[in-house]
């Protein structure tokens, strides 16, 4: 049972946010649509055990979710109506009517960050139902109670639903009031799949690699729109090192051991061009360009040591006063260690800590006992790697936390 558990999450990791989508499409409705993909998928681990995983795993989740929807509809007396409406769809679908965005996953993406749910809501809302995340991931990255996070994502599903979003993209106009909320999904999205917040694996390329593909399509809809171009730079920055990031028993290889012969080097001249195509708009760089100027400097750098941290103090500070947080102040902290040495950056982390910043989260005592071991200071080193490997909730993040505090 356990295998076809594992099973289960990996079909659905990879097919369930165009389960949804599709779903969506069909009974107009994303809570509905994720409702309805859950109870197939309960239908799965129930059936499978005796008949086997069928060949196309997906499929199959869709198609029972499809007869659960005809199901329900017949129930409420309303089979008519939809089989009507269906081939009304199906009519328009042949005439091949002219559509903005021919993708449902897109779709989906800005239904659920429509307007009408607060910016919370619309990241919590999309990484459920188009990331797959389960409802413990995503409250581990917000750092907020398993059962808060439950209760946003089932008040974000009515909310949609009282307010009767449609299953659509807005017209172009509307586009810059939702353009900043679907990108800020997309890149967390990824975030979650370049550095997975939980569980076993350490990558997660399934999610890194939809982020990706919708950040493409997205830039290529807004051609106007520099954050767009900016996003897309800096999502194929950091994918490019995803070959060399992990080991083949999938454990870790950080920064200063990678192989950077293997680096997708066609993909860091993707990057390369799409930084450019959003400095080429000339209205300046913003949250995700300086992002992705800060990654390129990395993916150009020939060694750890040759890179030029003192660029990229400078683009941390920038990015400091248009997006500041925490995680901007903390990585700025790790490039001030790197340029000027760690006795520079050691006040930095000292004030965030003691603003009570990032509490929960293992990043701030992991750089803090970078940077005191990196003093001499060995002892409160070894402290704040643990205390960093406890508050770990990924299993390859917290393996390396504790093999760095052992080597002290």
């Amino acid at each position: 049972m356990s295998d076809i558990r594992r099973t289960v999450d990996a079909v659905w990791r990879i097919e369930g946010g165009r389960i949804v989508a599709t779903l969506a499409k069909m009974v107009g409705d994303v809570g509905l649509a994720e409702d309805l993909a859950q109870e197939a998928v309960a239908d799965a681990l129930a059936q499978w055990p005796e008949s086997g995983v069928p060949r196309n795993a997906g499929a199959w989740l869709t198609t029972v979710a499809k007869r659960k929807a005809i199901d329900g509809w017949r129930r409420r007396e309303r089979l008519d109506e939809r089989y009507h409406a269906i081939a009304h769809e199906l009519d328009e679908q042949i005439v091949e009517e002219w559509q903005p965005i021919d993708d449902d996953l897109l779709r989906l993406v800005f239904t659920a960050c429509h307007p009408v749910l607060g910016r919370e809501a619309q990241v919590a809302m999309t990484l459920r139902v188009v990331g797959g995340l389960t409802s413990e991931e995503i409250a581990r990255m917000f750092l907020v109670p398993v059962a808060t996070m439950q209760q946003r994502i089932v008040r974000a599903k009515k909310t949609l639903s009282a307010a009767r979003v449609p299953f659509e993209v807005p017209e172009p106009h509307a586009w810059a009031v939702r353009l900043g909320g679907v990108l800020g999904v997309v890149y967390l999205i990824f975030t979650e799949g370049y550095a997975a917040t939980s569980g076993d694996r350490w990558i997660r390329t399934e999610l890194a690699d939809e982020a990706l593909r919708i950040g493409r399509v997205l830039a290529g809809l807004v051609p106007r729109e520099p954050e767009a171009h900016g996003l897309v730079a800096l999502m194929e920055f950091q994918a490019s090192r995803f070959a060399a990031r992990e080991a083949p028993d999938g454990s870790p290889i950080l920064l200063a051991e990678q192989d950077r012969r293997r680096w997708d080097h066609a993909q860091i001249r993707r990057g390369s061009a799409a930084l450019d195509r959003s400095d080429t708009l000339g209205r300046g760089r913003g949250n995700y360009a300086l992002q992705a100027a800060i990654a390129q400097c990395h993916a150009l750098a020939p060694s750890v040591d040759q890179t030029d941290w003192e660029r990229i103090t400078l683009l941390y500070e920038a990015l400091g006063r248009i997006a500041p947080s925490p995680v901007v102040e903390l990585n700025r902290a790790v490039a001030v260690s790197m340029a000027t040495g760690p006795a520079s950056a050691l006040p930095i982390v000292d004030r965030l800590a003691a603003a009570g910043s990032l509490r929960g989260s293992h990043l701030l005592p992991s750089v803090r006992g970078e940077l005191l071991a990196r003093l001499g200071r060995i002892d409160e080193a070894r402290s704040e790697l643990t205390t960093a490997a406890g508050l770990a909730a990924n299993r390859r993040q917290r393996e390396v936390l504790l093999a760095k505090a052992a080597a002290l």
